[in-house]
Protein backbone atom coordinates (compact mmCIF):
# COMPACT_ATOMS: atom_id res chain seq x y z
CA UNK A 1 0.00 0.00 0.00
CA UNK A 2 1.27 3.46 -0.92
CA UNK A 3 1.54 5.94 1.95
CA UNK A 4 3.56 9.01 2.88
CA UNK A 5 4.15 11.28 5.86
CA UNK A 6 5.89 14.63 6.24
CA UNK A 7 7.40 16.25 9.33
CA UNK A 8 9.08 19.52 10.17
CA UNK A 9 8.37 23.16 10.93
CA UNK A 10 8.73 26.22 8.70
CA UNK A 11 11.75 27.61 10.56
CA UNK A 12 12.88 24.33 12.08
CA UNK A 13 16.10 22.64 11.09
CA UNK A 14 14.65 20.60 8.22
CA UNK A 15 11.64 19.04 6.55
CA UNK A 16 11.44 15.29 6.19
CA UNK A 17 9.21 12.84 4.36
CA UNK A 18 8.84 9.06 4.34
CA UNK A 19 7.33 7.41 1.26
CA UNK A 20 6.22 3.80 1.54
CA UNK A 21 4.92 1.50 -1.18
CA UNK A 22 7.00 2.49 -4.21
CA UNK A 23 7.92 -0.73 -6.07
CA UNK A 24 11.54 -1.78 -6.46
CA UNK A 25 13.34 -1.19 -9.73
CA UNK A 26 12.32 2.44 -10.37
CA UNK A 27 15.16 4.69 -11.57
CA UNK A 28 15.32 7.70 -9.20
CA UNK A 29 17.89 10.31 -8.23
CA UNK A 30 18.06 13.60 -6.33
CA UNK A 31 18.46 15.72 -9.48
CA UNK A 32 15.07 14.55 -10.73
CA UNK A 33 13.36 15.60 -7.49
CA UNK A 34 15.24 18.92 -7.48
CA UNK A 35 13.55 20.05 -10.70
CA UNK A 36 10.10 20.15 -9.12
CA UNK A 37 11.41 21.75 -5.93
CA UNK A 38 12.92 24.55 -8.01
CA UNK A 39 9.61 25.02 -9.85
CA UNK A 40 7.82 25.32 -6.49
CA UNK A 41 10.13 28.16 -5.44
CA UNK A 42 9.34 30.24 -8.53
CA UNK A 43 6.35 32.40 -9.34
CA UNK A 44 5.70 36.13 -9.44
CA UNK A 45 4.59 37.50 -6.07
CA UNK A 46 6.69 35.29 -3.81
CA UNK A 47 8.23 36.69 -0.65
CA UNK A 48 11.81 36.96 0.67
CA UNK A 49 11.97 33.40 1.98
CA UNK A 50 12.47 32.04 -1.53
CA UNK A 51 15.65 34.14 -1.85
CA UNK A 52 17.06 32.34 1.19
CA UNK A 53 16.14 28.73 0.54
CA UNK A 54 17.65 26.59 -2.20
CA UNK A 55 15.58 23.48 -1.74
CA UNK A 56 17.10 20.13 -2.52
CA UNK A 57 15.90 16.78 -1.18
CA UNK A 58 18.50 14.33 0.02
CA UNK A 59 17.54 10.67 -0.40
CA UNK A 60 18.49 8.92 2.84
CA UNK A 61 17.05 5.46 2.23
CA UNK A 62 15.07 3.26 -0.13
CA UNK A 63 17.36 3.79 -3.15
CA UNK A 64 20.53 1.87 -4.07
CA UNK A 65 22.69 2.46 -7.13
CA UNK A 66 20.03 4.75 -8.61
CA UNK A 67 17.05 2.39 -8.26
CA UNK A 68 14.37 2.00 -5.61
CA UNK A 69 14.66 -1.20 -3.56
CA UNK A 70 11.10 -1.56 -2.28
CA UNK A 71 11.76 -0.26 1.24
CA UNK A 72 10.56 3.12 2.55
CA UNK A 73 12.14 6.13 0.83
CA UNK A 74 13.16 8.86 3.25
CA UNK A 75 13.77 12.43 2.08
CA UNK A 76 15.43 15.36 3.86
CA UNK A 77 15.22 19.06 2.93
CA UNK A 78 17.35 21.39 5.04
CA UNK A 79 15.93 24.80 6.00
CA UNK A 80 18.72 27.31 5.40
CA UNK A 81 16.75 30.00 7.26
CA UNK A 82 17.00 27.91 10.44
CA UNK A 83 20.37 29.57 11.04
CA UNK A 84 18.43 32.74 11.91
CA UNK A 85 15.89 30.94 14.09
CA UNK A 86 17.98 28.55 16.21
CA UNK A 87 16.90 30.01 19.54
CA UNK A 88 13.25 30.61 18.59
CA UNK A 89 12.91 27.05 17.24
CA UNK A 90 15.33 25.27 19.57
CA UNK A 91 14.50 21.67 20.50
CA UNK A 92 15.87 22.04 24.06
CA UNK A 93 14.99 24.85 26.51
CA UNK A 94 16.97 28.09 26.07
CA UNK A 95 17.99 30.60 28.72
CA UNK A 96 17.00 33.60 26.60
CA UNK A 97 13.40 34.73 26.97
CA UNK A 98 11.65 34.32 23.62
CA UNK A 99 8.79 36.73 22.99
CA UNK A 100 5.62 34.74 22.18
CA UNK A 101 3.37 35.47 19.21
CA UNK A 102 -0.05 36.31 20.64
CA UNK A 103 -1.72 38.57 18.05
CA UNK A 104 -3.93 36.20 16.08
CA UNK A 105 -4.02 36.39 12.27
CA UNK A 106 -7.45 36.15 10.59
CA UNK A 107 -7.51 33.46 7.90
CA UNK A 108 -4.71 31.39 9.45
CA UNK A 109 -4.75 28.37 11.76
CA UNK A 110 -3.80 30.61 14.72
CA UNK A 111 -7.06 30.74 16.70
CA UNK A 112 -8.26 27.20 16.07
CA UNK A 113 -4.79 25.70 16.58
CA UNK A 114 -3.96 27.47 19.83
CA UNK A 115 -7.33 26.57 21.34
CA UNK A 116 -7.22 22.94 20.12
CA UNK A 117 -3.65 22.25 21.30
CA UNK A 118 -3.75 24.35 24.49
CA UNK A 119 -1.05 26.82 23.46
CA UNK A 120 -0.43 30.33 24.80
CA UNK A 121 1.90 31.11 21.89
CA UNK A 122 0.90 30.98 18.21
CA UNK A 123 4.44 30.02 17.11
CA UNK A 124 4.01 26.22 17.51
CA UNK A 125 0.86 26.38 15.36
CA UNK A 126 1.97 28.71 12.58
CA UNK A 127 5.27 26.85 12.11
CA UNK A 128 3.60 23.59 11.10
CA UNK A 129 0.55 25.17 9.45
CA UNK A 130 2.89 27.14 7.18
CA UNK A 131 2.96 26.35 3.46
CA UNK A 132 6.67 25.62 3.90
CA UNK A 133 5.54 22.02 4.59
CA UNK A 134 4.50 21.70 0.96
CA UNK A 135 8.17 21.56 -0.08
CA UNK A 136 8.21 18.06 1.40
CA UNK A 137 5.01 17.20 -0.46
CA UNK A 138 6.47 18.40 -3.75
CA UNK A 139 9.50 16.18 -3.16
CA UNK A 140 7.17 13.22 -2.56
CA UNK A 141 5.15 14.19 -5.63
CA UNK A 142 8.31 14.16 -7.75
CA UNK A 143 8.93 10.56 -6.70
CA UNK A 144 5.38 9.70 -7.73
CA UNK A 145 5.70 11.63 -11.00
CA UNK A 146 8.67 9.37 -11.72
CA UNK A 147 6.44 6.31 -11.13
CA UNK A 148 3.74 7.68 -13.44
CA UNK A 149 6.23 8.30 -16.23
CA UNK A 150 6.63 4.53 -16.50
CA UNK A 151 2.91 4.39 -17.36
CA UNK A 152 3.17 7.26 -19.88
CA UNK A 153 1.15 9.58 -17.65
CA UNK A 154 2.05 13.29 -17.78
CA UNK A 155 1.04 15.91 -15.23
CA UNK A 156 0.97 19.68 -15.84
CA UNK A 157 -0.45 22.81 -14.23
CA UNK A 158 -1.15 26.37 -15.29
CA UNK A 159 -2.77 29.50 -13.89
CA UNK A 160 -6.31 30.34 -14.96
CA UNK A 161 -6.87 33.50 -12.91
CA UNK A 162 -5.13 35.89 -10.52
CA UNK A 163 -6.70 38.94 -8.90
CA UNK A 164 -9.58 39.11 -11.36
CA UNK A 165 -7.40 38.66 -14.47
CA UNK A 166 -8.37 35.53 -16.44
CA UNK A 167 -6.82 33.54 -19.25
CA UNK A 168 -8.97 32.31 -22.12
CA UNK A 169 -9.78 28.67 -22.81
CA UNK A 170 -7.34 28.23 -25.68
CA UNK A 171 -5.11 25.18 -26.18
CA UNK A 172 -2.27 25.27 -23.66
CA UNK A 173 1.40 25.51 -24.64
CA UNK A 174 3.09 23.85 -21.66
CA UNK A 175 6.54 25.18 -22.61
CA UNK A 176 5.19 28.74 -22.46
CA UNK A 177 3.62 27.97 -19.08
CA UNK A 178 7.00 26.92 -17.68
CA UNK A 179 8.62 30.13 -18.92
CA UNK A 180 5.90 32.41 -17.56
CA UNK A 181 6.44 34.17 -14.17
CA UNK A 182 2.80 33.44 -13.32
CA UNK A 183 2.63 30.06 -15.13
CA UNK A 184 0.19 31.37 -17.75
CA UNK A 185 0.68 30.76 -21.49
CA UNK A 186 -1.49 33.72 -22.55
CA UNK A 187 0.78 36.77 -22.79
CA UNK A 188 -1.99 39.35 -22.30
CA UNK A 189 -3.41 37.53 -19.27
CA UNK A 190 0.12 37.17 -17.89
CA UNK A 191 0.63 40.94 -17.95
CA UNK A 192 -2.76 41.56 -16.30
CA UNK A 193 -2.02 39.01 -13.58
CA UNK A 194 1.38 40.53 -12.83
CA UNK A 195 -0.19 43.99 -12.69
CA UNK A 196 -2.79 42.73 -10.18
CA UNK A 197 0.01 41.33 -7.99
CA UNK A 198 1.99 44.60 -8.20
CA UNK A 199 -1.08 46.63 -7.26
CA UNK A 200 -1.80 44.39 -4.24
CA UNK A 201 1.81 44.57 -3.08
CA UNK A 202 1.81 48.35 -3.29
CA UNK A 203 -1.37 48.44 -1.19
CA UNK A 204 -0.03 46.03 1.44
CA UNK A 205 -2.64 43.51 0.33
CA UNK A 206 -2.69 40.09 -1.38
CA UNK A 207 -4.51 38.36 -4.24
CA UNK A 208 -5.74 34.85 -4.96
CA UNK A 209 -6.88 33.05 -8.07
CA UNK A 210 -7.36 29.67 -9.72
CA UNK A 211 -4.90 27.05 -10.93
CA UNK A 212 -5.61 24.00 -13.07
CA UNK A 213 -3.86 20.63 -12.96
CA UNK A 214 -4.09 18.16 -15.83
CA UNK A 215 -3.11 14.49 -16.09
CA UNK A 216 -2.70 13.12 -19.64
CA UNK A 217 -2.49 9.47 -20.64
CA UNK A 218 -4.46 8.08 -17.69
CA UNK A 219 -5.95 4.63 -18.42
CA UNK A 220 -9.61 3.73 -17.92
CA UNK A 221 -10.52 2.21 -14.57
CA UNK A 222 -8.45 3.82 -11.82
CA UNK A 223 -10.46 4.30 -8.64
CA UNK A 224 -13.75 2.58 -7.91
CA UNK A 225 -17.48 3.15 -7.53
CA UNK A 226 -18.05 0.52 -4.84
CA UNK A 227 -17.25 2.56 -1.67
CA UNK A 228 -17.30 6.28 -0.95
CA UNK A 229 -13.63 6.46 0.05
CA UNK A 230 -12.41 4.66 -3.07
CA UNK A 231 -13.98 7.11 -5.53
CA UNK A 232 -11.09 8.86 -7.28
CA UNK A 233 -12.83 12.24 -7.59
CA UNK A 234 -13.35 12.28 -3.83
CA UNK A 235 -9.72 11.40 -3.20
CA UNK A 236 -8.58 14.13 -5.59
CA UNK A 237 -10.85 16.74 -4.02
CA UNK A 238 -9.49 15.95 -0.54
CA UNK A 239 -5.90 16.10 -1.80
CA UNK A 240 -6.38 19.48 -3.45
CA UNK A 241 -8.27 20.92 -0.48
CA UNK A 242 -5.35 19.91 1.75
CA UNK A 243 -3.14 22.49 0.01
CA UNK A 244 -2.72 25.67 2.04
CA UNK A 245 -5.14 28.47 1.00
CA UNK A 246 -7.21 26.27 -1.35
CA UNK A 247 -10.90 26.89 -0.64
CA UNK A 248 -12.66 25.30 -3.62
CA UNK A 249 -12.16 22.42 -6.04
CA UNK A 250 -13.98 21.40 -9.21
CA UNK A 251 -13.37 18.51 -11.59
CA UNK A 252 -14.01 19.05 -15.30
CA UNK A 253 -16.77 21.58 -15.98
CA UNK A 254 -17.58 21.53 -12.27
CA UNK A 255 -19.81 24.35 -11.07
CA UNK A 256 -20.66 25.42 -14.62
CA UNK A 257 -22.73 22.24 -14.94
CA UNK A 258 -25.28 23.79 -12.57
CA UNK A 259 -26.49 26.00 -15.43
CA UNK A 260 -26.64 23.33 -18.15
CA UNK A 261 -29.21 20.74 -19.17
CA UNK A 262 -28.47 17.04 -19.04
CA UNK A 263 -28.32 16.83 -22.81
CA UNK A 264 -25.48 19.38 -22.73
CA UNK A 265 -23.67 18.23 -19.61
CA UNK A 266 -22.46 14.73 -20.49
CA UNK A 267 -19.73 13.40 -22.76
CA UNK A 268 -20.80 11.20 -25.67
CA UNK A 269 -18.98 7.85 -25.71
CA UNK A 270 -17.20 6.76 -28.89
CA UNK A 271 -15.04 3.81 -29.98
CA UNK A 272 -12.22 3.82 -32.54
CA UNK A 273 -12.33 0.41 -34.25
CA UNK A 274 -8.96 0.98 -35.94
CA UNK A 275 -7.01 1.91 -32.79
CA UNK A 276 -9.29 -0.24 -30.62
CA UNK A 277 -9.66 2.63 -28.17
CA UNK A 278 -12.52 4.17 -26.22
CA UNK A 279 -12.84 7.93 -26.10
CA UNK A 280 -15.38 10.74 -25.64
CA UNK A 281 -16.54 13.57 -27.87
CA UNK A 282 -15.89 16.07 -25.04
CA UNK A 283 -14.48 16.09 -21.51
CA UNK A 284 -16.93 17.92 -19.27
CA UNK A 285 -16.52 15.16 -16.68
CA UNK A 286 -12.84 16.00 -16.33
CA UNK A 287 -11.73 12.42 -16.96
CA UNK A 288 -13.71 10.85 -14.10
CA UNK A 289 -17.15 9.20 -14.14
CA UNK A 290 -18.63 7.18 -11.30
CA UNK A 291 -15.49 7.66 -9.22
CA UNK A 292 -13.30 6.05 -11.93
CA UNK A 293 -11.08 7.37 -14.70
CA UNK A 294 -12.70 7.13 -18.15
CA UNK A 295 -9.58 7.48 -20.30
CA UNK A 296 -9.82 11.23 -20.90
CA UNK A 297 -7.39 13.74 -19.33
CA UNK A 298 -8.06 14.41 -15.68
CA UNK A 299 -8.77 18.14 -15.24
CA UNK A 300 -8.98 19.73 -11.78
CA UNK A 301 -9.42 23.43 -10.95
CA UNK A 302 -8.66 24.80 -7.49
CA UNK A 303 -9.48 28.19 -6.00
CA UNK A 304 -6.68 29.78 -3.95
CA UNK A 305 -7.75 32.46 -1.50
CA UNK A 306 -5.63 35.61 -1.04
CA UNK A 307 -2.80 34.99 1.43
CA UNK A 308 -4.07 36.08 4.88
CA UNK A 309 -0.78 37.58 6.11
CA UNK A 310 -0.98 41.18 4.89
CA UNK A 311 1.51 44.02 4.74
CA UNK A 312 -1.23 46.15 6.27
CA UNK A 313 -2.66 43.70 8.83
CA UNK A 314 -6.33 43.32 9.68
CA UNK A 315 -7.69 44.08 13.16
CA UNK A 316 -7.77 41.06 15.44
CA UNK A 317 -7.48 40.00 19.10
CA UNK A 318 -4.49 39.35 21.36
CA UNK A 319 -4.54 35.74 22.57
CA UNK A 320 -3.05 36.66 25.94
CA UNK A 321 -5.11 39.73 26.86
CA UNK A 322 -8.29 39.29 24.82
CA UNK A 323 -7.97 42.90 23.73
CA UNK A 324 -8.28 44.22 20.18
CA UNK A 325 -4.96 44.38 18.34
CA UNK A 326 -3.61 44.37 14.84
CA UNK A 327 -2.80 40.91 13.52
CA UNK A 328 0.76 39.63 13.74
CA UNK A 329 2.80 40.07 10.55
CA UNK A 330 4.97 37.11 9.52
CA UNK A 331 7.10 37.30 6.39
CA UNK A 332 4.86 36.18 3.54
CA UNK A 333 4.03 36.26 -0.16
CA UNK A 334 1.62 38.50 -2.06
CA UNK A 335 0.37 35.75 -4.39
CA UNK A 336 0.97 31.99 -4.36
CA UNK A 337 -1.32 30.83 -7.17
CA UNK A 338 1.50 29.82 -9.59
CA UNK A 339 3.30 27.95 -6.81
CA UNK A 340 0.07 26.31 -5.65
CA UNK A 341 -0.27 24.85 -9.15
CA UNK A 342 3.07 23.05 -8.77
CA UNK A 343 1.92 21.75 -5.38
CA UNK A 344 -1.33 20.67 -7.04
CA UNK A 345 0.72 18.66 -9.54
CA UNK A 346 2.39 16.89 -6.64
CA UNK A 347 -0.92 16.05 -4.97
CA UNK A 348 -2.39 14.80 -8.26
CA UNK A 349 0.70 12.65 -8.80
CA UNK A 350 0.39 11.24 -5.29
CA UNK A 351 -3.29 10.33 -5.68
CA UNK A 352 -2.80 8.85 -9.15
CA UNK A 353 0.22 6.79 -8.09
CA UNK A 354 -1.80 5.37 -5.22
CA UNK A 355 -4.58 4.46 -7.67
CA UNK A 356 -2.14 2.97 -10.21
CA UNK A 357 -0.43 0.79 -7.62
CA UNK A 358 -3.80 -0.18 -6.18
CA UNK A 359 -4.95 -1.29 -9.65
CA UNK A 360 -1.81 -2.96 -11.00
CA UNK A 361 0.07 -4.02 -7.86
CA UNK A 362 3.50 -5.62 -7.93
CA UNK A 363 6.59 -5.43 -5.71
CA UNK A 364 8.88 -4.66 -8.65
CA UNK A 365 8.27 -2.24 -11.51
CA UNK A 366 8.61 -5.07 -14.05
CA UNK A 367 5.75 -6.93 -12.38
CA UNK A 368 3.60 -3.79 -12.09
CA UNK A 369 4.18 -2.84 -15.74
CA UNK A 370 3.43 -6.39 -16.85
CA UNK A 371 0.07 -6.19 -15.11
CA UNK A 372 -0.54 -2.77 -16.68
CA UNK A 373 0.20 -3.87 -20.25
CA UNK A 374 -1.89 -7.01 -19.81
CA UNK A 375 -4.80 -4.84 -18.70
CA UNK A 376 -4.45 -2.56 -21.74
CA UNK A 377 -4.42 -5.57 -24.06
CA UNK A 378 -7.62 -6.80 -22.44
CA UNK A 379 -9.33 -3.46 -23.09
CA UNK A 380 -8.28 -3.44 -26.76
CA UNK A 381 -9.51 -7.00 -27.29
CA UNK A 382 -12.97 -6.49 -25.78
Amino acid sequence: MFHFLTAGESHGRALTAIVEGVPAGLALDEDYIARDLKRRQGGYGRGGRMKIEQDRAEILSGVRYGFTIGSPISLLIWNRDWENWQEVMAISPVEKEIEPVTRLRPGHADLAGTIKYGQNDVRPILERASARETAARVAVGAVERRVLEEFNIEIHSHTIAIGGAWTKGEEIDWDKVERSPVRCANANAEKAMMAAIDEAKEAGDSVGGIFQVVAIGVPIGLGSHVQWDRRLDGRLAQAMMSINAVKGVEIGAGFALADTKGSEAHDIIQFDNVKRQWHHASNRAGGIEGGMTNGEPIVVNAVVKPIPTLGKPLPSVDLKTGETAQAHVERSDVCVVPTAGVIGEAMLAIVLTDAVLEKFGGDHMKETLRNYHSYLEGIANK
